[in-house]
């Protein structure tokens, strides 16, 4: 396959960018983009990037957001999920007015987490809230995939899979300085790319 490696911020792009540079055999082909943090800088950075490979004559056959994420109590930190869907945690829309938005997408992972999306960092008290709002007791917290799914969606419904580093449990206690000191820490994706040649 010749997957499109989406990293969201600078730190994931390096650090996926040291595991690619010294990997061998690799059974797929990557492309690695930088395409930015949150849900409109994110989605604009792959639509660039899907629109200038269609201009080359490439296509690609999944898309592949790595990095980093925030999880619900039953994660710790270190542990690498593959989540099986994704929403929008913060889109606050009756049920049934805007489904393009408010449903769930499917993504290529094995694990039973949903990934919940926003525009913002989680913080205890809003995990608990999003957890109670979804009826869900377990779940991932970044601000891209979901975005990037309707990305996908307009460009012939590219299929999208998630490997994230869980880098902080914020319900256990985890701030943005833990995920700083875990982030430094893992600045070699391999364990991630390892678990796209299992694909």
């Amino acid at each position: 396959m010749k997957i499109l490696i989406c990293a969201p911020t600078s730190r994931e792009y390096r650090a996926m960018r040291v595991a690619l540079d010294k990997a061998q055999g690799l059974k797929h082909s990557y492309e690695l983009r930088e395409v930015g943090i949150g849900k409109a800088l994110s989605s604009a950075g792959v639509s660039r990037a899907l629109t200038q490979a269609e201009a080359e004559g490439v296509k690609y056959d999944m898309l592949a957001v790595v990095g980093f994420a925030a999880a619900a109590l039953g994660r710790q930190q270190g542990d690498i999920v593959m989540p099986s869907r994704a929403i929008h945690h913060d889109a606050i829309i009756p049920d049934g007015f805007c489904p393009e938005i408010t449903d769930p997408r499917s993504l290529r992972g094995t694990d039973p987490e949903t990934v919940f999306t926003g525009d913002s960092f989680v913080n205890a008290d809003i995990v608990r809230e999003i957890k109670s709002r979804f009826g869900v007791e377990c779940g991932l917290f970044d601000m891209e995939i979901a975005a990037l799914c309707q990305v996908a969606e307009l460009y012939d419904n590219i299929p999208v899979v998630a490997v994230k580093y869980v880098s902080d449990v914020p319900e256990a206690g985890h701030s943005e300085h833990s995920y700083d000191k875990f982030a430094d820490a893992h600045s070699d994706f391999t364990p991630l790319l390892e678990r796209l040649e299992q694909l």
